[in-house]
């Protein structure tokens, strides 16, 4: 069987391009002797045709065939007879020309995430015209695939201290700036890949990095709160569901932040959530996606729901899914996040109001606005 993600709701079709970025000006924390720090990320975005071009993976092959082994023993059921998503963007495919450049929305995933856990969201994001920057935090991730097949893997603690999630945290907002300088030369036209690949026709001048926010899952999500204290360049950011562990729950933001939890984590439960909400300066709102789990914000609720009918999956590990994920449909849920991500960054980013964020909306009865 073939899994597959919900089909982006915007307009436009999509291209996608994985860049490997060396910083050289940064030791790696994580490896022993330091090295230059190296991540992968990868660029999502509206593209002008796709003719010619194929359907990027939802994983890299090598990464594939790893993970669908690691998720095997989870589920305690062996998943040769699966086939990982296709994705619905094209490799290499040319950038959409637009006078004034794309808006452009950065990607951090939860705690020893991949950057693809997201891609429903990101997908549905740039077909709507934004250009997204997803980012694997080499050695925290699982598995991050760099170019000729070469794996990393995580070099974590199988049960991580606070100070191991505090270093973790600074590493990524380091990262995230990191990653945002090279964006800068991507779009004056210099090529920032180590293996200097070929860039998609009309990427020059495409980026409108004047209009820039950022989200992120679980760790990901304190991740764009911590790395907005640092860097105003980043206008507007989400955190879905993501505890905030840094300081910046005692300093706060000035600019607009979204809270988006599962149905039962919030600020009456998680006093980081509850001290960062009693900091927040600009424009605040706080979301409740009802029967979620803290997964159901990333493409394991749309694809284990799907595994759930097709394979036979153990009593214990259904109901380790469903805490997970919740009881949700996934597609209503994929459906709920989509909109109200995509409301929050055409407000903040384009000065577009649909007034989804303004109550209640009979199209999403999913969602609890927490005030």
């Amino acid at each position: 069987m073939r899994l597959t993600l919900p089909v982006p709701t915007g307009p436009r079709r999509l291209g996608t391009i994985s860049l490997h970025l060396i910083d050289h000006a940064r030791r790696d924390p994580w490896t022993s002797p330091s090295v230059p720090r190296e991540l992968m990320i990868s660029m999502w975005y509206p593209t002008s045709h796709t003719r010619g071009y194929r359907h990027a993976p939802w994983l890299p092959p090598m990464a594939t065939e790893l993970y669908r082994q690691q998720v095997g023993r989870e589920l305690r059921t062996p998943l040769d007879d699966v086939d990982f998503p296709v994705t619905h963007a094209r490799q290499g495919a040319p950038m959409e020309a637009r006078p004034h450049g794309h808006p452009v929305v950065l990607f951090s995933p939860g705690y020893g995430a991949l950057r693809e856990t997201c891609t429903a969201l990101v997908e549905d994001l740039a077909s709507h015209g934004y250009v997204v920057v997803t980012i694997d935090h080499t050695y925290e991730a699982t598995i991050v695939e760099f170019p000729g097949g070469r794996l990393e893997l995580s070099r974590q603690p199988a049960e991580p201290t606070d100070d191991d999630i505090g270093t973790a945290l600074r590493v990524r907002q380091d990262d995230t700036r990191f990653v945002l300088n090279e964006l800068a030369l991507l779009n004056a036209g210099r090529n920032p890949d180590s293996e200097h690949r070929r860039l998609p026709h009309s990427l020059r001048g495409s980026l409108d990095l004047s209009r820039v926010g950022m989200f992120g899952h679980s760790l990901g999500g304190d991740t764009a709160a911590e790395t907005m204290a640092q860097d105003r360049r980043i206008l507007a950011g989400v955190d879905l569901d993501g505890s905030i562990n840094g300081t910046v729950a005692a300093t706060g933001l000035d600019r607009p932040f979204l809270l988006m939890s599962n149905a039962t984590h919030g600020r009456h439960n998680d006093p980081s959530w509850a001290e960062f909400w009693s900091h927040l300066r600009g424009w605040r709102l706080g979301l409740r996606l009802r029967r979620s789990g803290h997964q159901t914000y990333t493409d394991l609720s749309p694809l284990a729901q799907r595994l759930e009918k097709a394979l036979p999956l153990p009593p214990e590990v259904v109901a380790a899914l469903t805490t997970a994920i919740g009881t949700i449909n996934a597609d209503r849920a994929v459906a709920a996040e989509r909109a109200y991500l995509r409301a929050f960054f055409d407000l903040h980013l384009r000065d577009r109001d649909d007034h989804l964020l303004s109550g209640a909306s009979p199209r999403y009865p999913e969602i609890e606005f927490v005030r």
